[in-house]
């Protein structure tokens, strides 16, 4: 595969799920604002990423807070920026696929009800929609997993960074929950599409080591750290052994490393030591894989391609 092909699906759906993570933000925030959880909804808020500079949305300002405009901004600018890169692509795609994106795009543009729930709502309905015509109608090879491979990136990176937003209180970790702090990470349960998944596996007792440990360490919750990046390392060994490259180079080996780390910690041992380095660890080693993915596969020196 061109590594222009490669590079444009890789960030058609990063931009879609930052676009689908700030709407349900967005949507959550908005339910709180009627429960004056005002502390919640700036913590929230703090937990946005706004899309990298050149896609309509300046970058924010330091230790500015992300207002309900520029969650509207974001969306759209990430909406904009799938659709560019997917069009780039577009022989390679499914006609269903550029469908749907196209759709959510004039969508997004053309709405009368910025920052309203069934703004938020329509977003994430059309994004989920676009990842399952994604997997029902596209060939799962390289293309199909380097799609994986930036939504996964994508979502791990966000999980950390709203666990890390949450837990900046250290002392609240152990203490039993009042009404307020309920309210509050039942917020991030929900900002992560798991409260009903935490309730199943924990009832409705929402603790912070527990909500930590499942947005964190859960193997079967699809938003979890640790199953995004075991997406990851099985999208990197697939395309690897599609293009005869051995599944041990450093893109594989970063990963692999960022799932083992993962694999083997418990939660009572993170939180005695830091969750917030912990998780400010796993945005870093995120990163560093996605550097080495551009390395490996999209920016490689052209010796390197000659001789592979």
């Amino acid at each position: 595969m061109l590594s222009r092909v490669a590079d444009c699906a890789y960030w058609t759906s990063r931009y879609l799920e930052r676009a689908e993570h700030t709407a349900r933000l967005g949507d959550v925030c908005l339910g709180l604002t009627l429960d004056r959880s005002s502390d919640t909804v700036r913590r929230l808020r703090g937990a946005v990423g706004a899309p990298p500079f050149g896609y309509g949305v300046p970058p924010l300002a330091s230790g500015e807070l992300i207002t309900e405009d520029r969650m509207n901004q974001t969306i759209v600018a990430c909406v904009a920026a799938a659709r560019e890169n997917a069009r780039q692509v577009r022989e390679q795609i499914s006609s269903e696929m550029w469908e749907q994106l196209n759709r959510l795009y004039l969508a997004v543009r053309q709405t009368t009800a910025p920052g309203s729930s069934s703004f938020f709502t329509s977003v994430k309905e059309a994004a989920h929609l676009f990842q399952g015509v994604t997997d029902s109608t596209m060939i799962h090879s390289e293309g199909w997993h380097y799609i994986q491979i930036g939504r996964s990136i994508e979502r791990a990176a966000a999980t950390a960074t709203m666990l890390e937003v949450h837990f900046a209180d250290a002392d609240a970790v152990g203490r039993d929950p009042d009404i307020g702090a309920y309210i509050s990470w039942a917020a991030l349960l929900r900002s992560c599409s798991a409260f009903e998944a935490y309730c199943q596996r924990y009832t409705a007792d929402v603790r912070p080591e527990r909500v930590a440990e499942f947005l964190l360490l859960s193997a079967d919750f699809p938003r979890s750290v640790r199953f995004t990046v075991e997406t990851v390392e099985a999208s990197l060994r697939s395309v690897a052994r599609s293009l005869g490259r051995s599944s041990t180079g450093r893109v594989e080996r970063l990963a692999g490393r960022l799932r083992a780390t993962l694999d083997y910690s418990q939660i009572d041992e993170i939180i005695a030591e830091s969750l917030q380095i912990y998780v400010q660890g796993i945005r870093q080693q995120c990163e560093h894989v996605h550097i080495a993915l551009y390395q490996t596969y999209i920016n490689y020196e052209t010796e390197s391609a000659i001789a592979s």
